[in-house]
């Protein structure tokens, strides 16, 4: 791989978390602020699963001639973990926000601030 493409999957996690982090911090819709946190997730996910990579690695099952490099499972296991618990939170956290729309009548957060 040429040497100025070598790290461009790490600026694309960066970029992407940047993305979803604008989005929280710049809209006050509290759905598109959700949607920018699962964003920033999934950047972090995947700069997780991307750093257990190994060139012309195996997978770690031992067997007659196989030789390493092998690959971690680890990254892999933390982030199957990492997008249940997201999604538990994403789907906690749309229930509370369907609430508050019931209860107040907005979802927007310039508003709820005023809203007793």
């Amino acid at each position: 791989m040429p040497s100025g493409l070598q790290n461009l999957d790490y600026a694309a996690f960066v970029a992407l978390f940047c993305i979803g982090l604008y989005v929280v911090l710049a809209r006050s819709n509290l759905v598109k602020k959700l949607l920018g946190l699962n964003i920033m997730e999934t950047a972090v996910f995947a700069f997780i699963v991307t750093s257990g990579m190994v060139d012309d690695g195996t997978a770690p099952i031992l067997g007659n001639g196989v030789a390493g490099p092998f690959a971690s499972p680890l990254p892999h296991a933390l982030i199957l973990t990492g997008i249940v618990v997201a999604v538990s939170i994403t789907a906690l956290a749309l229930a509370l926000i369907v609430e508050i729309h019931r209860q107040c009548g907005t979802i927007e957060a310039d508003e709820l601030k005023g809203a007793e």
